[in-house]
C-alpha cells in the first residue's frame, strides 16, 4: 500500500490475447497492402538478414571495435566499453539507464554502411531519405538504442511528427507493448505533450485513471534478427528482458505526410508564429517534391 493506495504491477512476461503476426517469407507488396496501408503492426524474422550488421553487432563487438567511444548521459561521461558493462550487469532490481540512445550518423557514421539498404527493401518510399527532409532535422535519424534487463520506457508514446517507426533487433530480446488505434481516450495523453500517455502502465494506477481498465495492450516479444514494424499513430513502449542493441529508423511518405504536417506546425508554433510558417511552408514544399520524386521513380539513398 502506498498512500493509501493498492499499486497494481504490470508483469512484462504476460500475453495479450490479440497477437502481432510474425512474418516470415513476405514480399514488400504483401506488406505493403496487408500492413502498411492498414496501420497493423508487425514482426518481419528475416528483413534485416540484408544488413551487414545482423549477426555482427554484440558487446563485445562493439568493446573492440569502439570501446573508447564516448556518451553523455544524464550528465556524465561514458565510454562504449563501460556502456557495455553497463548494461550486461543491469538487473530488472538496479537496471541500467534505458534506453542508452547514439545518433548513428553523427557518433558512429562507420556503421552506416553495414546497416544497408536502410530501408530493408520494405520501408519505401522514404522521404526521410530525401535531400529535402534530411535538412529539415524531422526526427528521422537513424539511431542505435542499448538496453539491459529491467531498462523501460515507463509510460506510453506516439513517435513524434506522426513518423512509422522500423525497429531493428540485432542483440538480444526486447518485451514490447502496443495498443490498437482509436485507444487514446484510454490512455490519457498529457495536455501540454499529447504524444506521452501520463500513465505508467508497469505499475498504473487504476484510481486516478480509471478508463485504462478499458485499453486493450498487447504484448509481444521481439529477439535477435528480428524487425518490428510500428505505423504511425500506434501507441507503444518497450522493456528489456536481456542486454539489448538495436537499430531504429523512421519512415514518411504520402500516407503519413498530412498528419506530419500538423506535427510540424504544433511543434514550430512554440518558437514562434514566423517560425512556424517558415518550417510549415519548407516541410510543405519538400513534400510536393517528394510526391513528384515518387511519381517518377525517383530512387533516394
Amino acid at each position: 500500500m502506498i498512500n493509501g493506495k493498492k499499486k497494481v504491477f504490470f508483469n512484462p512476461q504476460t500475453v495479450s490475447n490479440m497477437q502481432v503476426q510474425k512474418v516470415d517469407d513476405i514480399t514488400p507488396k504483401e506488406f505493403y497492402h496487408e500492413f502498411y496501408l492498414t496501420g497493423t503492426p508487425v514482426v518481419f524474422k528475416k528483413a534485416s538478414k540484408v544488413w551487414k550488421a545482423n549477426g555482427l553487432f554484440t558487446p563485445d563487438w562493439f568493446r573492440q571495435n569502439y570501446g573508447d567511444r564516448t556518451i553523455d548521459i544524464k550528465g556524465k561521461t561514458y565510454t562504449m566499453r563501460e556502456v557495455m558493462d553497463l548494461v550486461e550487469n543491469s538487473t530488472e532490481q538496479n537496471p541500467a539507464p534505458y534506453p542508452i540512445i547514439y545518433n548513428i550518423p553523427e557518433k558512429l557514421p562507420e556503421l552506416v554502411p553495414l546497416l544497408q539498404p536502410l530501408s530493408l527493401n520494405y520501408a519505401t518510399p522514404n522521404w526521410l531519405e530525401s535531400k529535402w527532409f534530411k535538412r529539415g532535422h524531422w526526427g528521422g535519424v537513424t539511431e542505435l538504442f542499448i538496453g539491459g534487463p529491467g531498462g523501460r520506457f515507463p509510460y506510453v508514446h506516439l513517435d513524434y511528427y506522426h513518423l512509422s517507426a522500423w525497429i531493428n533487433q540485432l542483440y538480444g530480446e526486447k518485451r514490447f507493448t502496443v495498443y490498437p488505434r482509436g485507444q487514446e481516450e484510454f490512455l490519457y495523453p498529457k495536455p501540454d505533450d499529447p504524444w506521452r500517455s501520463d500513465i505508467n502502465i508497469f505499475e498504473p494506477d487504476f484510481e486516478k485513471y480509471p478508463k485504462y481498465r478499458n485499453a486493450t495492450p498487447i504484448h509481444f516479444t521481439v529477439g535477435a534478427g528480428e524487425t518490428l514494424f510500428i505505423p504511425f499513430g500506434t501507441w507503444h513502449s518497450a522493456y528489456s528482458l536481456t542486454p539489448t542493441i538495436s537499430v531504429a529508423f523512421d519512415q514518411l511518405n504520402k500516407k503519413n505526410y498530412p498528419d506530419f504536417m500538423k506535427d510540424v506546425w504544433t511543434f514550430k508554433k512554440r518558437e514562434g508564429t514566423l517560425r512556424a510558417i517558415k518550417q510549415y511552408s519548407y516541410a510543405w514544399l519538400a513534400g510536393q517534391t517528394c510526391k513528384l520524386g515518387d511519381a517518377l521513380g525517383t530512387k533516394r539513398s
